[in-house]
């Protein structure tokens, strides 16, 4: 009897090294897609959730500007509802006039612009909004206010607004009309 015990032990060997060796390597293959997966995860979330809410988007870079993505905002007509703004510009002996419609993106967010039943400018914001577009405006040379340099006139009007009023107040100027005689 002890010689059929001894056969059946010998009958069933134990797996091959190779085996196990190509089902560790699987295994460890599988953990580091995983771990990678993971870690990718956590970076975009990171990315997206955290550095997103801070200003300049985490370059280290100060921008008043505020979010690049924002929330729809508040428009207002700057000037005279039905013709906008009307001024003398060049200096006073050059005779040109700007006559232009000039609407401004305002940050709903800024209590101290915005008023939230009216959806318009609170009065202290209205008349430092229509104080600081029309000195932009009069002091800018005629040479600014060319097609090719629209975007930059924009962006420093906007700086402007923003120094006035707080970092964040406008999102964004829009020119509907612009008329230099």
């Amino acid at each position: 009897m002890p010689d059929e015990e001894k056969e059946v032990e010998t009958a069933a060997p134990p797996p091959p090294p190779a085996q196990s060796k190509k089902k560790t390597y699987i295994i460890i293959a599988v953990l580091v897609v995983l771990g990678l997966a993971l870690a990718a995860g956590i970076s975009l979330f990171v990315v997206t959730k955290v550095m997103g809410d801070i200003p300049g988007g985490g370059s280290g870079e100060e921008d008043d500007s505020g979010p690049r993505y924002h929330d729809a905002g508040v428009f207002v007509k700057l000037g005279d509802p039905k013709e906008g703004i009307l001024v003398n510009v060049g200096g006073p002996r050059s005779g040109k006039y700007l006559k232009a419609s000039i609407i401004v993106e305002f940050n709903p967010g800024k209590k101290a612009v915005i008023n939230e039943e009216t959806n318009s400018l609170q009065p202290d914001a209205e008349v430092k909004v229509n104080d600081v577009a029309t000195q932009f405006l009069r002091s800018t040379s005629l040479e600014d206010f060319d097609a090719d340099k629209q975007d930059e006139f924009k962006k420093q009007l906007k700086d402007a607004l923003n120094s006035a009023l707080g970092g964040g107040s406008v999102y964004d100027v829009y020119i509907t009309s612009f008329l230099l005689q």
